[in-house]
């Protein structure tokens, strides 16, 4: 109604009308014509959802996605020790590790690429309550047809105009993809924060940029803040989400009335998850530098190898085996031989940690 008034004054003004008085120019006879709110605002959040995540989220996640794809390979001979439940397990390559989250953001920019069409769908036309009471026949059509003009992208009306404007299932499934990706950058940052914990008392595998000079009381201590700052951008977007969630679930009959919420968080979720990558991409990532030197050390000490010999000498002997190294700081080789175990080549082959990688 506001706009309506704004583009009528202006109008009357031109026309040498008087301002606030609708003549020549009525705001809703002759400004507003075929369109209601219920309409006009269903169709404002799918296009400006639409440009939000085809401008600005998905070419970040694109540049995200490709400096993993580029660490998984610069890493692919650099062998560190796994970890489940936080405890030492069989090796891997630094280079596999960051392939999986590599497939984990692929999956979020296939996905989200998969569900812009949704957002070409607009409700305008449908009017009060999906009918297109007091519309042109061609109403509908012809306005998407000037929208895409406008924009250079295909926007179309919506085929059955009842459920455009009662429901947003569009936007409630996009959320859960937005979420999904908020909790898999939560993963790749949280594992980022603990291979660079340290530099004396944690894992210490690798070494993250110095974006602020030191800590306030502590000189020279790096935090790993950009990983921290998305962390809590994901957090915000899970919140975000499950607002999303309630108020997409609140559309009564012909009408949800809780779309300026939706479409508020929704635009944030992407605003933040954008900008947050992208500072995280630029400022973190792309200069983080592996260890190479003490995950080679660790791998070396690591006691986790006797696994590889469960097939050649029996489960229960390598857990011996294993139980034997641990306790006195002995290699995989050196317990063998206190268990009389002659190391046959079969044995030197499973021990080969690049055996291990490649199954």
């Amino acid at each position: 109604m506001n706009v309506n008034e704004v583009i009528a004054n202006l109008c009357s003004k031109l026309a040498n009308g008087i301002v606030g008085s609708k003549k020549p120019v009525h705001p809703n006879d002759d400004v507003n014509k075929s369109q209601s709110s219920n309409d006009v605002f269903p169709s404002a959040m799918h296009i400006s959802s639409f440009f939000r995540l085809k401008n600005r989220l998905i070419p970040n996640l694109k540049f995200l996605l490709l400096s993993l794809q580029q660490k998984s390979i610069e890493y692919a001979d650099i062998i560190k020790v796994g970890r489940t439940h936080l405890m030492d397990a069989v090796p891997l390559s630094l280079g596999q590790e960051f392939s999986g989250y590599a497939a984990q953001i692929n999956a979020s920019v296939q996905n989200l690429q998969q569900a812009l069409p949704h957002l070409q769908e607009i409700a305008l036309g449908a009017s009060a309550v999906g009918t297109g009471l007091n519309t042109h026949p061609q109403f509908a059509t012809l306005v998407a047809e000037k929208i895409s003009e406008l924009t250079g992208e295909h926007f179309y009306s919506a085929e059955n105009k009842f459920a455009a404007i009662s429901n947003h299932d569009s936007i409630v499934s996009i959320s859960g993809e937005l979420k999904r990706l908020a909790v898999a950058l939560l993963k790749i940052c949280n594992d980022v924060r603990w291979m660079a914990s340290g530099p004396q008392a944690g894992l210490m595998e690798l070494t993250v940029p110095a974006n602020e000079p030191g800590s306030s009381i502590m000189p020279g201590k790096i935090n790993p803040s950009q990983a921290e700052a998305l962390i809590m951008i994901c957090l915000q977007v899970i919140g975000n989400d499950t607002t999303i969630t309630f108020a997409g679930s609140q559309g009564n009959f012909e009408l949800n009335v809780c779309k300026p919420i939706i479409i508020y968080n929704f635009l944030q979720s992407i605003q933040l998850l954008a900008e947050g990558i992208k500072s995280f991409n630029s400022k973190c990532l792309i200069g983080i530098e592996p260890n190479r030197k003490h995950m080679n050390f660790l791998v070396e000490k690591s006691v986790m190898a006797a696994t590889a010999l469960s097939q050649a000498i029996g489960y229960d002997l390598a857990a011996k085996v294993e139980k034997l190294a641990e306790s006195e700081n002995l290699t995989i080789k050196e317990a063998l031989k206190k268990f009389q175990i002659d190391i046959t080549s079969e044995i030197e082959s499973k021990l080969d940690i690049k055996h291990m990688i490649h199954n």
